[in-house]
């Protein structure tokens, strides 16, 4: 069986260098990783890899090279073959807000 190599976004974007396709990812949610078999997923998935429920109760936020973060929504497609994706991060939101 041939092993499929595994591609550490988190490394790969500090070394600068552009994730390849039809590779398995390791990501980086808060600060656990996990390892995903698929090129891109939406937020609410991504949320559900890190065992929050995909509702209004959580923001994922994406830590990107060179310190820019962006929000990601639930439906938001994330395509792991871009480079510079660092991390995910989810945020409580506050239950006053909306």
């Amino acid at each position: 069986m041939v092993e499929i190599e595994i591609i550490d976004l988190e490394e790969y974007s500090k070394s600068n260098r552009k994730p390849e396709k039809k590779k398995r990812y390791r990501i980086k949610v808060d600060h656990q990783k996990f390892v995903v078999d698929v090129e891109c997923m939406i937020g609410a998935e991504i949320l559900e890899l890190a065992g929050k429920t995909p509702t209004s109760q959580y923001q994922l936020r994406q830590k990107i090279r060179g310190g820019k973060v962006i929000k990601i929504g639930l439906d938001d497609k994330v395509n792991f073959c871009k480079p510079g994706i660092e991390k995910f991060m989810t945020i409580p939101l506050d239950q006053t807000e909306g």
